[in-house]
């Protein structure tokens, strides 16, 4: 799949593609079964070739499992430093022909060698509407700074933190008696639709980005 086109601008035709997806996670993996399910469901045109993990005890890994997806558990203290540990894991995505680099759960920072091997073909999710509540704990962050509207949010991994390309947003209310856990809870099943959704376009070559924003094309048929 080479539909993109290196810069700081491309364009992606639109076509019947079937993305071939490579996915980090190192917990739960809530957000990797939500896109199994969506595969399943033909919410999303394409298949995982790949799931990789850093945590060899990552309930991710026995849901990759159950739907008879590849795996691998990379040890990241078996390498010298970051870059090393990427190097590894670029080998092993590039080995399942993946095109598209989706971290669900995935608790390390990407090198910059990563990020250049896969420009503009990495997604995250963050459980926050970015710019805001950048890093570890947003939820946290969101009810002890009071804000009423938080959500989540997928974008393309540039090298700063949570801070590449939105491509979609999802606003979930803070209510009074909010916790941590119980905003967590409400803004993950909105990640669980919004994520497919990114997903999805890109594999129909929906998307472009000039600059910092990124533009869903409309469908042509």
């Amino acid at each position: 799949m080479t539909n993109l086109v290196p810069g700081t601008r491309f364009v992606i035709e639109e076509k019947k593609l079937m993305v071939n997806i490579g996915v980090l996670a190192s917990g739960r993996g809530t957000n990797l079964q939500a896109i199994i399910e969506a595969i399943k469901e033909g919410r999303i045109e394409g298949k995982i070739g790949i799931v990789i993990s850093d945590n060899r005890d990552a309930f991710a890994l026995k849901r990759a499992k159950q739907n008879n997806i590849k795996i691998e558990c990379i040890n990241f203290k078996s390498f010298k430093n970051r870059e090393a540990y990427d190097k590894k894991i670029v080998e092993c995505l590039k080995e399942k022909d993946v095109d598209l680099v989706v971290l669900a759960g995935y608790m390390r920072i990407i090198s910059p060698y990563f990020i250049k091997m896969y420009k503009n073909r990495i997604m995250n999710i963050h459980p926050a509407l970015l710019p805001s509540f950048p890093g570890l704990h947003a939820q946290r962050q969101a009810v002890e700074y009071g804000v009423k509207i938080s959500g989540c949010t997928v974008h393309f991994v540039e090298e700063g933190v949570d801070s590449g390309p939105i491509i979609l947003q999802k606003a979930v209310e803070v209510k009074d008696n909010d916790t941590e856990e119980s905003l967590a809870e409400r803004i993950l099943k909105e990640e669980h639709q919004i994520y497919p959704q990114a997903i999805q376009l890109f594999s129909q070559g929906r998307l472009v980005i000039k600059g910092r924003k990124v533009f869903i094309k409309k469908r042509l048929i």
